[in-house]
């Protein structure tokens, strides 16, 4: 028999797309991450005996174990080629004990791009199993567990069961709860704006505004009326003349290819994606994708990365793309540094090959991934393309001593930004009108002043891409850690979104509060970040990891000590968060509650007053039938149990019969006008970039139904609930939940007639399709005998599961939910 090598990666997908580059000599086989971790039962640290951690094979993964170690017993070399960080490096290590690997035998090997030339070259070149990388992913490891499993109980004993803490979500939940109370506690302050409308001595010069900068070549606030009254005063009837006009090139450098963190924000930001769901996608991207003519490719880099090092392999390549699509102009190579503290382990993350254009993959890509991929090639492009260059004037206006200034700017070399412009958090950015060719010491006419009050707004909330913005530059937890950690504390409701916005609860603050108050350590943002950092000197072989472990558990075991002696025989109750919705029955105010389908809003007189309903949030925008505010309501479907989404006007369920108003929708409201109409505008609601556009069908922006993106419906459905305002008299729960039924049957047919367009062999379609409808008239014909049988199977099905759960619940308690 033939000597052949075993690879063992982490994924099938990865599996099949390295296999396609190694010959058949070597046989690649997938573990599906970790085979042997912590025991979820129990601790599985030895405190007593200097923090030995008790690895056990997981659960269910028995016959994986059994095959590789079969496969590895009749291999020559065993290649460990899982993902090249601490975890990969700690799933290698653990594959060597399980497997019982001898160091002759063990060769390890990363990618950082999963191409045939990257792929044959590592295989050519292995190394050892870097223990350093090892023993910080053990440090992080155990440390968690600690925390989690020692800190979470307390939690469960002294609030409610169910909880969780640890070392870098109980900071971000920290984090979420300062920004709100920084917001609740803002006092705003008033300050006003002075335009002045002016001419220019040449009657066919256009029009242009100038705003109050100051007084005697000051710069100065108008702080109120009195402010405005007084510059218009003293300017009104004095002549206005351009004092100075500059004129400059303004150069916009391009942003660095994108890390873990900047991709997950601009994914959240542009693409509406939510980091766990971008990592996951980008997982996809990295381990290959099946293309056509090509087979399996993997489309970017290794996508867990702090580090903005490209290759010159890689820089080489954009060049030449460049200059061949766009010209030579346009392509200037930009090696970028990263910020300190950064592991730069591996490059940033980019496309594997430049010359596979989105446009090219996008026939073989899902919608999600072709985004995505867009995403990142466009950037890495765009950081090895010319600066941006833009034909700047600036003018200064002079009236009685006062001082007017306005300034436009106009793209003179589009540069970089022919491929790809950063996405804002906040558009606060004003357009600038073009201003008309003045020279110095020309003579203007004054038109009129506008004025106007504005005051100042508290910082913004969080959302997804701004709260992991704020975790890299505070130093909290690292790019593998980011995506985990915001999913946490929203699945734990420490944090709601509303929106995109991250609020605390009520939940999430007397966690935070107990953290602060016993744990100051763990809920201090600097210890998080040191304590980072000294995990990085693990990994780097200046501390040993065992040593981070006992300088950690001293203090953390005698607060905890100290916690429960001080909470001894009290329970902390979580106050209601209460609602400004009444109940209609009896008149209080609701409050939020928590239920197996998420947030709701209950009467407090339970169990007097029975009454629920949907959550309420309100939307920007204005009611277009009213002008009253929007809301964003939840439901659940009668018929799937299944949480839906619409938006209605404030006084829909009004009982004054003069103020009801019937607006319903399932488009999204936004904080934008239309410029046409001034009615708010809307958009399609779902993943990804949606335009808005206009539902005002009296205004020329109006667009039709049928043109915004929705399936279409069916003449029935259609009669059924074309608009939500002919249901005016219906509960708002019982239209949209029919309504969305349909929608979920359109999406259900849509996908199906993509998977078996991917099918390739057409002879299997026809059948399948031809058989539907008579397999449909047969389910009508059955004998009620036959249903009812089908009922009692259902009944014990759903008693056997409802058994099942009792045990998953009954097992759970055992054990704290602490896993970070």
């Amino acid at each position: 028999m033939a000597k052949h090598s075993l690879v063992i990666v982490e994924s099938p997908a990865k599996a099949k797309t390295i296999g396609k580059y190694l010959g058949k000599e070597f046989e690649v086989k997938a573990c599906m991450g970790h085979l042997r971790d912590l025991p979820k039962s129990t601790l599985g640290v030895d405190l007593e005996h200097d923090f030995e951690p008790v690895y056990k094979p997981i659960k269910g993964k028995e016959d994986i174990i059994a095959d590789l170690k079969k496969s590895a017993k009749s291999a020559e070399m065993v290649y460990l080629a899982t993902d090249p960080d601490r975890e990969g490096e700690a799933i290698s290590w653990h594959l060597k004990q399980l497997l019982n690997l001898p160091d002759e035998k063990t060769r390890r090997v990363t990618f950082n791009e999963i191409t045939k030339n990257v792929v044959q070259e590592s295989i050519r070149e292995p190394r050892d199993i870097d223990q350093k990388l090892v023993d910080a992913q053990q440090a992080r490891r155990i440390l968690d567990r600690i925390v989690g499993y020692e800190l979470s109980p307390l939690l469960w004993k002294k609030i409610r069961r169910g909880l969780s803490a640890g070392r870098v979500q109980s900071v971000a939940t920290r984090m979420v709860d300062d920004r709100d109370r920084e917001i609740e506690e803002f006092k705003p302050e008033e300050y006003w704006t002075l335009d002045a409308n002016l001419f220019g001595d040449d009657a066919k010069k256009l029009p242009f505004a100038a705003r109050y900068h100051g007084k005697d070549g000051k710069k100065a606030e108008l702080k109120s009326a009195e402010d405005v009254d007084a510059v218009v005063h003293e300017t009104e009837h004095a002549p206005f003349t351009v004092k100075t006009v500059k004129r400059t090139d303004k150069q916009r450098s391009p942003s660095p290819p994108f890390t873990t963190s900047t991709m997950q924000q601009e994914a959240s930001r542009k693409l509406s994606m939510t980091p766990r769901r971008t990592m996951a996608i980008a997982q996809q991207l990295y381990e290959g994708v099946d293309i056509e003519g090509e087979g399996t490719v993997g489309l970017i880099t290794y996508m867990r990365t702090d580090s903005l090092r490209i290759s010159e392999e890689a820089l080489a390549s954009a060049k030449t793309f460049i200059t061949g699509r766009y010209g030579e102009h346009y392509a200037q190579t930009h090696r970028y540094k990263a910020k300190a503290g950064a592991q730069d382990a591996h490059e940033a993350i980019r496309p594997s090959n430049v010359n596979w254009t989105p446009e090219q993959l996008k026939k073989d890509l899902t919608g999600e991934q072709y985004r995505l991929y867009r995403l990142v090639w466009s950037r890495f492009l765009a950081s090895q393309m010319a600066n941006a260059v833009y034909d700047s004037v600036a003018v200064e206006v002079e009236a009685a001593g006062h001082s007017f200034r306005a300034s436009s700017s106009s793209l003179k070399f589009s540069g970089y930004t022919a491929v790809y412009e950063e996405g804002k958090d906040e558009e606060k950015e004003e357009k600038e009108s073009p201003l008309p060719a003045l020279r110095e010491g020309e003579p203007l006419t004054l038109k009129d002043f506008d004025r106007e009050q504005h005051f100042t707004q508290p910082p913004a909330h969080y959302t997804d891409a701004t709260l992991i913005r704020a975790m890299e530059e505070q130093g909290i937890g690292r790019p593998s850690t980011y995506a985990p950690t915001v999913s946490t504390i929203l699945d734990r409701e420490y944090v709601v979104k509303e929106g995109k916005y991250l609020r605390i609860t009520n939940l999430g603050r007397v966690v935070t509060a107990l953290m602060k108050e016993r744990f100051s350590d763990i809920a201090d943002l600097k210890f998080t970040a040191n304590m980072e950092q000294r995990l990085d000197s693990v990994e780097e072989g200046k501390t040993a990891w065992k040593d981070v472990l006992r300088e950690f558990y001293g203090d953390f075991e005698q607060d905890l000590e100290n916690a429960e002696k001080a909470l001894d025989g009290t329970r902390i109750k979580v106050p209601d968060e209460v609602s400004e919705e009444i109940c209609p029955e009896c008149g209080r105010n609701l409050v939020v509650k928590s239920g197996r389908f998420g947030r709701f809003l209950a009467c407090p007189g339970y169990p007097e007053c029975t009454f629920t309903m949907p959550l309420v949030v309100e939307m920007p925008g204005r009611c277009p039938k009213c002008g009253g505010r929007l809301m964003k309501r939840t439901g659940n479907s009668k018929k799937t149990g299944k949480q839906y989404t619409y938006y209605c006007c404030e006084h829909v369920n009004s009982k004054d019969e003069t103020a009801k108003c019937d607006f319903m929708t399932w488009d999204v409201p936004v904080k934008d006008d239309c410029p046409v109409c001034g009615h708010t505008m809307f958009k399609k609601a779902g993943r990804g970039f949606k335009k808005p556009f206009c539902i005002n069908p009296e205004c020329s922006n109006f667009l039709p139904e049928e043109k915004r993106g929705y399936p279409r419906k069916k003449a029935a459905d259609s009669a059924e609930g074309a608009e939500p305002a002919a249901a005016a008299e219906e509960t708002a729960e019982k239209k949209p939940a029919r309504r969305t039924t349909a929608a979920k049957k359109a999406d259900t047919a849509k996908t199906a007639a993509k998977k078996s367009a991917a099918k390739k062999p057409a002879a299997a379609k026809k059948p399948a399709a031809a058989k539907k409808p008579a397999a449909a008239k047969t389910a009508a014909k059955k004998p009620a005998a036959k249903k009812e049988t089908a009922s009692k199977a259902a009944a014990k099905t759903t008693s056997t599961r409802k058994t099942a759960a009792k045990k998953t619940v009954a097992s759970k308690a055992k054990k704290p939910a602490g896993k970070e």
